[in-house]
């Protein structure tokens, strides 16, 4: 599936009924996320949920940042339980949920891939980057897991 259009903050994916998962795991359709995997923010901390959205942008910006190896990777996922708003974002940062975050205690199906998505910009991922570890070296990489 295609995606060949750059990330536009808050802009929804498609018709609005797609989740996407950003990541660097190379994974297959069929393929499920359990929650229970190490964050992205917090090393050595595992998750009680996994995190989705409906946002091109907030995908790229988890597949760009994700911990491990090789390329980031855009997947379409199918929650197979209850999503509810992700509280680290809704009504913190973005009030109302504009990024379209959420999480789900439940695992999540991939049934396709993003695969000529575009990324921002080196720098504007370098600051990301940069504000994260200043995050950290503060003590408030806090995720209200």
């Amino acid at each position: 599936m295609s995606g060949s259009q750059p990330p536009v903050p808050f802009e929804v994916f498609g018709d609005g009924t797609a989740y996407l998962h950003g990541t660097k795991a190379a994974l297959s359709i069929g393929d499920v996320l359990e929650p229970g995997r190490e964050s992205n923010f917090r090393p050595g901390a595992p998750l009680r949920h996994v995190y989705v959205t409906q946002t091109l942008d907030a995908a790229t910006w988890g597949a760009e940042l994700a911990a491990g190896d090789g390329p980031g990777r855009i997947y379409l996922v199918e929650p197979l339980g209850e999503i509810e708003d992700d509280p680290n974002v809704t009504d913190k940062r973005f009030p109302g949920n504009p990024t379209r975050s959420f999480r789900t205690l439940e695992p999540v199906r991939v049934v396709g891939e993003l695969d000529d998505w575009i990324g921002h910009p080196p720098e504007q991922v370098q600051a990301m980057r940069d504000g994260i570890a200043g995050l950290e070296a503060r003590g408030e990489n806090v995720i209200e897991d």
